[in-house]
């Protein structure tokens, strides 16, 4: 599933192309996605994109009336492409401007969506509820440990909570959790402020530099431009266990963790 660094790619990559330009045309092939395509979308054409947002990993299209709410989900592309360009199979949706381009959302497994918020509505509670934004001043210095307080919940499955912080999945959790020297199977309540303070630091500085690299190169997923991230290359313990750590050599483990492989040194790692 695409992470927080590659929504936050995929938004600057179809920023330029779609910012201050007018929809001239809605298309939906296929509504059913993880929620129906709502008919209220085609409301959107004739007006201009006055924005391109990301709050977790949802990207928000600004308009006049609303926002259009973009969820890649777990196989979903999203491409900026030439109104000519033939549809392939899982093309379900197209949103077409007036100077020739069209954004297009393909997603084989259906899991994604596309919806439309009214101004200040939010039917769903999808962003209402969602804790604060890594890479913003909101998660700094004493949140983790003031969320962590009586927590017994191993740290992972913690960082992985929405509602504590939002966009620090899988990947990124294991790899800030191995470079603050952290077992992911810790429970929470029991790390000091310090550990918690300096894993603050790091996971902002693994995400920034997820971005920087241009995402991490998943199966499903590649830049709006079509090229694949880079970040890939430069994980430490994700998609590497039983292989030596890149610190001591000690073996990688790997366990399960709510149905989510964790893999971490269990010589640097404490709890």
């Amino acid at each position: 599933m695409p992470e927080l660094p590659e929504v936050e790619v995929c938004r600057l990559g179809i920023s330029p192309h779609i910012i201050a330009q007018t929809v001239s045309k809605v298309t939906i092939r296929d509504s059913r996605l993880r929620w129906p395509i709502p008919d209220e979308i085609h409301s959107v054409v004739g007006l201009q994109v006055l924005g391109v947002d990301r709050r977790a990993k949802y990207l928000l299209l600004r308009f006049k009336t609303g926002t259009l709410l973009l969820h890649l989900g777990m196989s979903g592309t999203i491409r900026i492409i030439e109104h000519d360009t033939p549809i392939v199979k899982h093309d379900h949706f197209d949103l077409a401007f007036q100077h020739g381009k069209v954004l297009r959302f393909n997603d084989p497994r259906r899991f994604g969506a596309v919806l439309w918020l009214a101004n200040d509505e939010d039917k769903l509670g999808l962003l209402s509820k969602l804790g604060p934004e890594p890479l913003s001043d909101d998660f700094s210095q004493g949140y983790l440990f003031h969320k962590a307080k009586n927590r017994k919940v191993p740290i992972k499955t913690f960082l992985m909570n929405n509602h504590i912080v939002v966009g620090v999945g899988n990947i990124y959790a294991n790899e800030a959790l191995f470079q603050a020297g952290i077992l992911p199977t810790a429970k929470t309540g029991a790390i000091d402020e310090q550990r918690l303070d300096r894993l603050t630091n790091i996971i902002k500085k693994v995400l920034s530099a997820a971005i920087a690299q241009g995402g991490t190169t998943l199966k499903d997923f590649t830049q709006a431009d079509g090229r694949p991230g880079y970040f890939a290359q430069s994980l430490m313990v994700y998609g590497r266990a039983g292989q030596p750590c890149v610190t001591c050599q000690s073996k990688l483990q790997e366990i399960r963790q709510s149905n989510r492989s964790s893999v971490f040194c269990p010589n640097c790692q404490q709890d």
